[in-house]
């Protein structure tokens, strides 16, 4: 079905990752798709941790007799040896997806490679599989890593249907990004949205002042640094922590001079996930 991509041209780091993590879980709690999580990093399980304890799945390794550092035919590099050996079948990447909501919500974890060169093998592949994945699942999320090969970004990016791109509050980050839209109309196409992660709403470059200098008709998407999402994303409990705050992001708050922190990270998390939808619905109807 529909493709969506986070990427960013930033060196640093934009809280990518954890922004796609926020609003999948959200949505996969409030809407009735069938959402799966594609993590490309190398060397990089932010996105496992989120919703699995590692240091629990290691205890049960050892007590299972599992040696250290060798991976279960599971996976992405799973998944690879059946495409290749021409034996997929219908919904063969959710048999290599781990479960976090039952027919709701997937995560096809990041690759078990040793090196990067192995990595660059697997990176190969991501094509093929997001190709396969939106054929079984009505949202397909992918975070591109920076580590891929430039190409294979290049090939994810040109086949998402909406491009989430990430910027840090920074000035340099802006005008990078306005150069680099200068330089390329792929990144002037109307598929393409912004989000803040970690966003502190006491910056001079908040939202508002974002979108002004980016021109955006709309202002542009955030994702608030909240300490129980930060806490919950290194404990596996992400999934946990957005149903015991469900229905915040309906909230109304009224006289009162303060809003909840957690209202507030719940309201804007709800405005990205509306904010993706309405641009994929914006899109059909132009096709």
């Amino acid at each position: 079905m529909s493709i969506i991509a986070f990427w960013s041209n930033e060196k640093k780091e934009t809280a990518q990752t954890l922004s796609l993590v926020a609003l999948t879980t959200y949505m996969s709690i409030e809407h009735n798709y069938r959402i799966l999580d594609i993590t490309t990093a190398f060397n990089d399980k932010t996105m496992e941790d989120c919703f699995w304890n590692s240091v629990r799945q290691k205890e049960l390794a050892q007590t299972l007799g599992a040696r250290s550092g060798v991976a279960f035919e599971t996976g992405v590099e799973g998944l690879i040896k059946i495409i290749n050996s021409n034996k997929t079948s219908s919904s063969i990447v959710a048999n290599y997806a781990k479960v976090v909501f039952k027919d709701r919500f997937d995560i096809l974890c990041s690759p078990m490679s040793a090196s990067h060169e192995e990595y660059k093998q697997v990176a190969n592949e991501y094509p093929n599989i997001i190709d396969m994945a939106s054929r079984d699942y009505d949202m397909v999320f992918v975070d591109i890593s920076k580590k891929m090969p430039e190409e294979i970004q290049k090939q994810i990016l040109e086949k998402a249907d909406v491009i989430v791109y990430n910027i840090s509050q920074k000035l340099t980050a802006i005008d990078n990004l306005v150069e680099l839209r200068n330089k390329n109309p792929f990144f002037k196409k109307n598929n393409i949205i912004f989000n803040i992660g970690r966003y502190d709403k006491f910056s001079k470059y908040n939202t508002k002042n974002i979108t002004r200098l980016l021109k955006q008709p709309k202002e542009i998407n955030c994702v608030p640094y909240n300490t129980l999402f930060c806490e919950a994303t290194s404990e596996g409990k992400v999934a946990e922590l957005f149903l015991k705050i469900r229905g915040l992001e309906k909230k109304k708050t009224m006289f009162s001079s303060t809003v909840d922190r957690n209202e507030v990270f719940a309201k804007e998390v709800a405005r990205f996930s509306e904010s993706i939808i309405y641009k994929l619905e914006e899109l059909k109807m132009k096709l």
